[in-house]
């Protein structure tokens, strides 16, 4: 049923393992690297064709003219104003709707459940338009906490499937009990059940960063103006009228990958016991 250990399997397979992961891990990185050697290849080198060869600086100052030249430091603030509310709105809303379709077998659960599944896979692109118009028509268009709120509403879906699936796995004689000792429904939900899924908490809380922090779609099409938008659609105005900068565009691509990734490293430890806990009993 599960894969055979790579130490149990055949010389000639263990040698071809050897070999395949470093290569695999050179082609991942491949394209990270090539953006980090250019975030510090001067502007002549590019002005002169040289694309993929070594720099002939290290130009570190791309990163300082990023900062100089364009409002990168309003778009990275702009990224945090709609990635933080985004991820208390959708993971605080999540862990109730999880915990009541988790514990509660009314009538139309399943239904209800199945809403928020199916929400899940209706296409972006298909919402655009009249998306957009409802920003325009409540004035939230061109606004952070405009894009923060349908951000929560898009992502609500997919947490509470995670919440819902983890709740369920909890042994449920833990509520029991604390029904017989009479506790109400919210002191369950705060004291015992909440506790238990700081793990899934902290692991889907860096999914969300990063699905958000990382969003172009939407921050494309609900903001236009360096006031609201995200990073990730502010990274254009780098690149000149007549001329690419792709040595800016990479020291800000590099710039904007920073926060997701400390994150994950920073939350590293919950996050594999979120996706791991109730693998293996």
């Amino acid at each position: 049923m599960f894969p055979r250990p790579i130490e149990q399997t055949a010389a000639a397979t263990q040698w071809l393992y050897k070999i395949a992961v470093p290569v695999a891990l050179l082609l991942w990185l491949l394209p990270l690297l090539g953006v980090a050697v250019t975030s510090v290849r001067p502007a002549s080198d590019l002005a002169q064709g040289n694309y993929f060869g070594m720099p002939s600086a290290l130009a570190f100052s791309n990163y300082y003219e990023v900062f100089a030249n364009s409002p990168m430091a309003a778009y990275m603030l702009n990224s945090f104003k709609v990635t933080i509310p985004t991820v208390i709105g959708a993971v605080a809303l999540s862990c109730m709707t999880g915990f009541a379709l988790a514990i509660y077998n009314f009538k139309s659960n399943l239904l209800v459940f199945f809403m928020f599944v199916a929400g899940n896979f209706v296409p972006f692109q298909i919402l655009m338009v009249p998306v957009r118009d409802l920003t325009l028509t409540l004035g939230m268009y061109n606004t952070w906490y405009g894009l923060a709120l349908f951000h929560i509403a898009f992502q609500t879906g997919f947490c509470t499937l995670f919440m819902r699936n983890f709740i369920k796995a909890l042994p449920f004689e833990l509520i029991e009990a604390a029904r017989v000792e009479g506790v109400s429904e919210i002191k369950i939900f705060w004291h015992v059940v909440l506790p238990l899924m700081r793990p899934a908490i902290a692991a889907l809380s860096v999914l969300i960063f990063t699905f958000i922090w990382n969003d172009f779609f939407w921050a494309t099409v609900l903001s236009n103006s360096p006031d609201s938008q995200p990073i990730t659609a502010g990274l254009s105005s780098l690149n000149g009228q007549w001329i690419a900068q792709w040595h800016l565009v990479s020291a800000g691509s590099i710039l904007a990958a920073v926060p997701p990734v400390a994150m994950f490293f920073l939350m590293q430890r919950h996050f594999i016991a979120g996706l791991t806990l109730g693998a293996v009993k």
